[in-house]
């Protein structure tokens, strides 16, 4: 949950000064994304190294968005990296 709750709320403070037609909403759907990938990286094993498993879960979460969106670049970036960083974390903190 705990870092879920850190790779959204840093995608939403990323996103901030960034202008949308509905602001409310595209920090929540970023948030929630984000959210996913946190919760999802650090729980999930398969045969990889963690951060790896990290980063996959976190590509394969934000291609719907980047889809959408067009958005491509800074989304599929974001989501490898919080990816990436949550599947370490929690090797590294044990969870």
């Amino acid at each position: 949950m705990l870092l879920g709750l850190t790779c959204g709320i840093v995608d939403v403070l990323l996103m901030l000064p960034m202008k949308f037609p509905d602001k409310p909403t595209a920090l929540a759907a970023a948030f929630s994304s984000r959210f996913a990938i946190g919760f999802i990286a650090a729980n999930i094993t398969l045969p990889i190294h963690p951060a790896l498993t990290g980063a996959l879960v976190g590509l394969l979460i934000s291609i719907p968005d980047a889809i959408v969106t067009k958005t491509y670049v800074p989304i599929i970036i974001t989501g490898l990296i919080f990816g990436a960083l949550a599947g370490w974390a929690a090797r590294a903190w044990g969870a």
